[in-house]
């Protein structure tokens, strides 16, 4: 079993440029292996998860290379897909499972989606129910609408309007391509906002789509044509060192190429209610705005709430703002968050279990829990269950912890941030940072503006 320790840090001053979003990469593949034409992709996220949306779509027919500078030329199909053999493995993606689960129930063939034990514990019945109510056939394998699947597709879909039980970027996703093979326009409305990647890239790919509201709408049987683009750096990513500068006696760090869409970038509002200090910048917004941030420690962060429609907005960042719930004074309630039960693991049970470990006092709840920030935390031995984000959530946790800490499975981890333990190194190796120079920092951060707060200062 891989596993790597991780030791106190006295000081956090660097640059980093975080890897390629996850959930843009995935789209990026999909959008690029439908439309007509060459699409080529810069700054692609090689994950697993990634990789295993690339390998769906080569077993279906679709031409895709990586080059030698980890740019990814794809043939495009015009929408021409191959019935598939074998079973297509989706890994441990559950982006790839539910978003090819959509585009396949508009192909008139048997496909059969597999994945490995963590997946086959995901519930799929939530999109399954929407895409039968398209005409596709969907037969969930496992116990409770789990994995594997078999999809009977069908072409046309029927166009369809329906609201999302759960706020999922995902479900919604998996709507939106199946109705591009749907004849007549489909309305995919939400309860709460989540992401909109795939909007963005719908228009990007040459599709129209129209946002009313939480309603998505758009109109079945259009033809998408290639292109060049970018993959911003993904945000998620950024968070874990995000959470560690903030924490930080003595921090400077500049993040840059970061993916700021407003759908993902929740985690600022949540650092800004905890004192965190922070610049941040929008370098351009074409098809998806992107960034830097710049973090300073050096202020004691405070408990807060984070419930409701905020959410959808950090769900994937909750491990990690767990982390900085402890590391702050005072009590922070997370609640709203039981979709964090059917994640890689029951994440709202193992973050908990995390944190005790180090000596924090939490209360965990059916939907959230309660953490007691300020205790003298000790080095321990943490269990990722298979769970990327506890994995680096534990790690940076260990980065505060007296003693040392050693994180366990941490081949997970490569399913979202391959490099991660590589920028670990290189981030938090021995770097002193002068006290008044950080102090001077912090000041003229905080100088210079109209309002002391505007630095940080978010909705």
């Amino acid at each position: 079993m891989s596993s790597f320790k991780v030791h106190p840090i006295r000081s956090l001053n660097a640059e980093i440029t975080v890897s390629g979003d996850k959930s843009i990469s995935h789209r990026s593949i999909i959008f690029g292996a439908l439309a007509e034409g060459p699409t080529r992709i810069r700054n692609f996220l090689p994950s697993h998860d990634c990789l295993a949306t690339m390998h769906a779509f080569q077993a279906l027919g679709v031409e895709i290379e990586i080059n030698d500078d980890g740019s990814v030329y794809i043939e495009g199909s015009g929408g021409d897909l191959n019935p598939c053999g074998e079973a297509i493995d989706c890994g441990n993606s559950g982006t790839t499972m539910r978003l090819m689960s959509g585009l396949l129930s508009g192909y008139p063939f048997i496909s059969r989606l597999v994945g490995d034990e963590s997946l086959h514990r995901r519930p799929m019945k939530r999109v399954a129910d929407p895409l039968a109510k398209m005409g596709a056939k969907i037969k969930c394998e496992g116990e409770n609408g789990r994995p594997p699947l078999e999809i009977q597709g069908k072409y046309p879909l029927k166009a369809v309007k329906y609201t999302t039980k759960v706020p999922s970027a995902q479900i919604k996703s998996a709507m939106l391509l199946a109705a591009l093979r749907a004849k007549g326009k489909s309305v995919i409305a939400e309860k709460e906002r989540s992401r909109d990647h795939t909007e963005r890239m719908l228009r990007l790919f040459g599709a129209s789509s129209e946002r009313d509201g939480l309603s998505v709408s758009i109109l079945g049987q259009q033809r998408l044509h290639g292109c060049d683009l970018t993959v911003p750096g993904d945000f998620s990513s950024a968070a874990f060192w995000m959470v560690a500068a903030a924490a930080s006696k003595q921090a400077k760090l500049i993040l840059h190429n970061v993916g700021m869409n407003p759908t993902r970038t929740g985690l600022l509002n949540v650092l800004s209610r905890m004192g965190a200090q922070f610049q941040e910048s929008v370098d351009g917004d074409s098809w998806e705005p992107v960034g830097k941030i710049t973090i300073l420690g050096g202020s004691a962060l405070r408990g807060t709430v984070i419930e409701g429609d905020e959410i959808p907005n950090v769900i994937d960042e909750i491990p990690i703002l767990a982390v900085a719930a402890a590391l702050a004074d005072g009590t922070t309630t997370i609640r709203g968050a039981a979709e964090l039960r059917v994640k890689e693991s029951d994440r709202l049970a193992t973050v908990a279990k995390m944190l005790a470990s180090f000596g924090v006092t939490v209360e965990e709840f059916d939907d959230g829990m309660t953490i007691t920030g300020g205790a003298d935390i000790a080095g321990t031995t943490v269990d990722s269950h298979g769970d990327h984000r506890i994995a680096m959530a534990g790690a940076i946790m260990g980065l505060f912890a007296a003693g040392t800490t050693t994180i366990e499975d941490t081949e997970c981890i490569k399913t979202s941030y391959p490099t991660f333990e590589q920028d670990l190194k290189q981030v938090f190796a021995e770097n002193p940072t002068d006290r008044s120079a950080l102090a001077s920092g912090i000041t003229n951060l905080i100088k210079g503006k109209k309002d002391p707060n505007k630095s940080n200062k978010r909705k």
